[in-house]
């Protein structure tokens, strides 16, 4: 029962070419490490079900994610945030834009959209 989304964003050459390789700076809500290189983006499960059937068990899980992306300028977060939204694009699709600004305190950039996933029961 978890998103694909990590599995897809670091097959893709244009979110590692901004988010790196070993590690890819994709992390699940709350586990980005302290003072981690910008940009980087975490993600986390806002909502989900599993498409259930009468006569039989669920082989689709539907994951209501959001994505955050943080970085030192707004040009950083947004070319991040088009890169995972191309990137997923064929398995997901956005449906929420929600904040975009620069943190008063850290004074990081952030860009953050929800996405819906269907994906294959594991």
């Amino acid at each position: 029962m978890v998103a694909p989304i990590f599995k897809v964003c670091a097959a893709s050459p244009a979110v590692t070419a901004l988010l790196g390789e070993s590690p890819t700076r994709l992390y699940p809500f709350g586990e980005a490490p302290e003072k981690v290189t910008k940009p980087y983006a975490v993600w986390q499960v806002i909502s989900g079900s599993p498409l259930n059937f009468v006569n039989g068990i669920p082989d689709t899980d539907r994951y209501g994610l959001q994505v955050d992306i943080y970085g030192d300028t707004g040009a950083s977060v947004e070319a991040v945030a088009t890169a995972i939204r191309t990137a997923i694009a064929k398995r997901a699709y956005v449906t929420a834009f929600n904040v975009e600004g620069k943190d008063p305190d850290t004074h990081s950039y952030r860009k953050s959209f929800d996405v819906g996933w269907l994906a294959r029961a594991q």
